[in-house]
């Protein structure tokens, strides 16, 4: 059974969960065989599995209907109940899954033109008290981690305020990143800042976690300094980001 969540979306009922799907970008999603697009190995088989997925953990980059997709399948991460599989959630009701809670504020944030990834389509497949879960978005492509860039080169003074202010864009719109650091701010050229990874991120009003945010980006930013050529980040590195998520930072 299909319902309509949206005007792109839809909820789509499977055998043993559901689905999330813009209808826009995956038009077969009413096809009985619509969930093997969440299984790597048909993508495999087509091949259409691009190269640069190779080392990406749990996340697949793919070529489908003349466009590039990331397939992200959920993994627990720290420790886990003897009883847990490493990619196995407890149910808590749909309105807690975590691909689902990702997918629609992904299509809340991109509706909203902030610089996040398109949501295609989520999943999820109950067993009993558990399940699992995978995530579908369009991949944006000609960009590179912040932790990547900085290996080859360093950033400009103005490309470090442009960080800052996209961060405060998100802020701004009361997103809680979760998770944000220096592998999940992605970089295309001097003039573009995106963010991903916005598993159990949530829209709140302000507060303190806007501050833990950027701490947890400074942590994550000394930690990767240890790799990098000398003074790719400089205190003035830090100072230059403030700046720009103070300027842009409505009052």
């Amino acid at each position: 059974m299909v319902t309509n969540l949206e005007p792109a979306g839809a909820r789509i009922e499977t055998p043993a969960g559901a689905m999330l799907v813009d209808l826009s970008l995956l038009g077969r999603a009413a096809d009985p065989a619509a969930e093997a697009v969440f299984d790597p190995g048909y993508w495999r088989a087509r091949g259409e599995i691009l190269p640069a997925a190779r080392g990406r953990g749990a996340t697949w980059f793919i070529s489908a209907e003349s466009d590039e997709w990331a397939l992200r399948h959920y993994r627990r991460g720290g420790l886990i109940t003897p009883l847990m599989s490493l990619d196995r959630y407890w149910w808590a009701g749909e309105d807690a899954v975590r691909s689902f809670v990702e997918w629609r504020l992904l299509a809340n944030l991109h509706d909203r033109g902030l610089p996040v990834p398109q949501p295609v389509a989520a999943r999820y497949v109950r067993t009993g008290l558990t399940y699992r879960c995978d995530l579908i978005m369009r991949r944006i492509v000609e960009v590179v981690p912040l932790s990547t860039w900085l290996l080859d080169a360093p950033l400009t003074t103005a490309a470090w305020r442009r960080i800052g202010a996209t961060i405060a864009r998100l802020h701004a719109a009361g997103v809680d990143h979760a998770d944000l650091n220096a592998h999940n701010i992605l970089l295309g050229g001097a003039d573009r800042v995106s963010i991903i990874d916005f598993d159990r991120g949530r829209i709140r009003a302000r507060g303190s976690w806007q501050q833990r945010n950027l701490r947890r980006l400074r942590r994550s930013l000394r930690k990767i300094s240890a790799t990098l050529p000398p003074r790719r980040i400089t205190a003035e590195s830090w100072d230059a980001l403030q700046l720009g998520y103070r300027d842009a930072l409505p009052l």
